[in-house]
């Protein structure tokens, strides 16, 4: 499995698996970038200072660490959303880590913020049209095989738009 292929299947499990609605949808991605961002800072202090067998290990804590604060600010603060999300916040440690290795956060600045902007958008607007179908009668889509499906026809039509039109 290469460095792509394995982030991808990191950032579709939660794009899958929370997206039910808008909420944990816009929650995940919150976490996300908070923990993203803070993990990002501390581990650019830490990335030169540390040798190259150690990194893993600083990471595997760091993001474990900073992923629990947040679980327990959430738990304290955004009750709600802290029982929407459940496991998912969890994942975010080990993206954190995965992320860390693919060298996301060595990346400039702008490519961070526009692959976490593409992220949220995928999130909330996956979560706004699985709750908007839900709601009108198609349950099949606030279930985890209906977020398969829907996003497997979005993608479908995604390429089939962005294929060019053969000439005669």
């Amino acid at each position: 499995m290469t460095r792509s292929s394995l982030l991808n299947a990191l950032m579709l499990t939660p794009l899958i698996g929370a997206t039910h609605s808008w909420m944990p949808a816009l929650g995940v991605w919150l976490i996300f970038v908070v923990v993203s961002s803070a993990f990002g800072l501390a581990m650019a202090g830490l990335r030169n200072r540390l040798v190259p067998a150690s990194r893993l290990i600083a990471a595997v804590i760091l993001a474990a660490t900073l992923t629990s604060c947040m679980r327990l600010a959430m738990q304290a603060w955004a009750l709600q959303w802290h029982q929407q999300i459940g496991l998912y916040s969890g994942l975010i440690a080990l993206q954190c880590v995965v992320l860390e290795h693919t060298g996301f956060h060595q990346r400039p600045w702008r490519d961070r913020l526009r692959q976490g902007a593409v992220f949220g958008a995928l999130m909330v607007g996956l979560g706004l049209l699985r709750e908007l179908l839900g709601d009108s009668g198609l349950r099949l889509a606030t279930l985890a095989p209906g977020g398969f499906i829907l996003l497997g026809l979005l993608i479908a039509a995604w390429q089939a738009w962005a294929r060019p039109m053969p000439s005669n």
